[in-house]
């Protein structure tokens, strides 16, 4: 029997069939793009001093209540600490004036027992204000992101064994569903703990939605239609939300109000459930000839073109559709030897490219006094390098391209330290091109990684990587803190991964030119980092 793109080669490519799908599927990466990042703006800290009580305090104590201290060479008032309230009210009782009766200086100090003064000049309010995550509760800004990139890593997991035994169609739109009702369930919630909770759950569908969609869109195109989806589609689908997060957070100074703008829209993709189709690729996988058939004709309908009598096999195919039909679990990911060095080092190099990415997407509030335009720069730098790579993988092989990726992101990071101070724009730009790198490779990652696996375990394993990358995303948000320690400490980490990134993926199949395998045998014919014959001088390594 004839591979599925050999059977379904009539349909053409860019017919009215694929351009449906093609843009349907990208529009439904959108709210991942608003939804990945609105933790950006809806957990940033805004500027706080501690409450002052008026009660017994004259103007003047009420004023100088707060000690200030010198940050960034500014002089600001402490975000964390008081003069002690009984000292200063028997102060002002005493009609002592402070700064001309009292040296402040020697004054006791505590912490802010009656809570926080926020300031609205950027923020009407966002979760830190309203859970008070300042001070000695800080450390639980971070491990808020921390929470949500766990949800990720979850339903990453789960959404690739659930997509691979029940479809991508059915996982799809539950992904899309539960990362709407949840974004918006997260504006009742009365604490932090609950929100974490539904933050959580947020996370689930998140990722799952975005990898759903890229395998469902691989694996129903063909040809040069595939390429575009797979290398710049999909992810300018996401680059575009990206860019819409900081106009919607500009207009919706509120967390909750933002929160409803990004989660609300998800609702709206419902509809094309009874519009896109489920993946004739899937379902040949399932025996289900059929179903898979009368998707292919519907196609051909709409591309107006003749279809065979037969598309798929020959009629003994259709006499029996209950043929053995070959199951894959998660262990088939580390089934023998070469299956499983592939594995691990996808993961790996999932891994590295995520923790580089999202270090330096979380870290966009450093770039510019602005956080809108701090986010809106980062989100920009993205459609470049998903154009770029539309281009890399139509024409260069996927190992090379992977390795001028991390090689990109490595010097660029390891190169800000030797920026002079003086030159702040010429830093920006590096950091930048390291985004740029690091957007690039998760771009050809995705498109690696469904290349490499058979029809039947292709979810799985893009899912599998995916839910390894993100206990890179999970350590972002804290690694980003290491310069309270060295300013450039976490530049010169997510370098080091980028250099050691570029080893692991000299050992990985190559997969450029080369159909989708449907079979774990035809998986295991890809060639990596072997050994070949060679008449005058043994086995000698070479790069196939």
């Amino acid at each position: 029997m004839r591979g599925y793109e050999g059977s379904v080669d009539f349909l053409g490519t860019w017919g009215r069939f694929q351009l449906m799908v093609f843009f349907l599927l990208c529009s439904t990466t959108l709210p991942n793009g608003t939804g990945s990042f609105s933790l950006v703006f809806i957990t940033d800290t805004p500027q706080h001093r501690c409450r002052i009580p008026e009660a017994n305090l004259s103007q003047e104590w009420q004023e100088a209540a707060v000690p200030s201290e010198v940050v960034d060479g500014e002089r600001r008032p402490s975000p964390c600490r008081r003069y002690r309230m009984d000292v200063l009210r028997n102060l002002s009782a005493g009609g002592l004036l402070p700064g001309r009766d009292v040296n402040l200086s020697s004054l006791e100090q505590e912490d802010c027992a009656d809570g926080w003064i926020y300031s609205t000049d950027v923020y009407q309010s966002t979760v830190v204000s309203q859970f008070d995550l300042v001070c000695n509760q800080r450390w639980k800004q971070p491990l808020t992101a921390t929470v949500f990139f766990l949800g990720v890593l979850v339903g990453s997991f789960f959404s690739g064994v659930l997509a691979d035994r029940f479809g991508r169609k059915p996982v799809l739109f539950a992904t899309i569903i539960i990362q709407a009702v949840f974004s918006v369930a997260q504006i009742a919630a009365p604490s932090w703990e609950v929100f974490c909770m539904l933050l959580f759950c947020t996370g689930l569908g998140n990722i799952s939605n975005y990898v759903s969609c890229y395998v469902l869109g691989t694996e129903i195109l063909t040809g040069n239609a595939r390429v575009i989806y797979s290398s710049m589609g999909v992810c300018l689908g996401f680059a575009f939300g990206y860019m819409t997060l900081p106009l919607f957070a500009y207009f919706f100074r509120s967390w909750k109000t933002l929160l409803l703008a990004i989660g609300l829209p998800g609702l709206f993709y419902i509809p094309l459930w009874w519009i896109l189709p489920e993946c004739p690729m899937w379902l040949l996988s399932q025996g289900r000839v059929t179903e898979a058939e009368a998707i292919v004709k519907k196609a051909a309908e709409m591309n107006r073109v003749v279809t065979p009598e037969i598309i798929f096999g020959n009629s003994k195919l259709h006499a029996n559709e209950e043929m053995q039909v070959e199951r894959y679990t998660v262990l088939d990911l580390v089934k023998n030897r070469s299956i499983a060095i592939t594995t691990i080092l996808l993961c790996w190099v999932w891994f590295a490219l995520s923790i580089c990415y999202f270090g330096l997407s979380l870290n966009t509030s450093q770039l510019h006094a602005d956080p809108y335009i701090s986010c809106f720069l980062s989100a920009v730098v993205e459609v470049p390098a998903y154009m770029s790579c539309s281009l890399v993988i139509r024409y260069l092989p996927r190992r090379f391209a992977v390795v001028v990726v991390f090689l990109t992101v490595g010097l660029a990071l390891f190169s800000i330290q030797l920026v002079p101070r003086s030159i702040l724009g010429l830093a920006l730009a590096l950091e930048m091109l390291g985004k740029f790198g690091a957007t690039a490779g998760t771009s050809l990652l995705f498109a690696f990684t469904a290349e490499l696996y058979p029809t039947g375990l292709r979810n799985t394993a893009s899912g599998t990587c995916v839910m390894v990358s993100r206990t890179g995303s999970c350590v972002a948000p804290f690694l980003i803190q290491l310069n309270v320690y060295f300013k450039y400490l976490p530049y010169i980490t997510l370098g080091t991964l980028a250099m050691l990134s570029v080893l692991a993926t000299l050992f990985l199949p190559e997969s450029f030119g080369q159909p989708l395998p449907e079979t774990l045998e035809q998986m295991q014919k890809r060639k990596s980092y072997l050994y070949r014959e060679s008449n005058c001088y043994g086995r000698v390594p070479f790069l196939r």
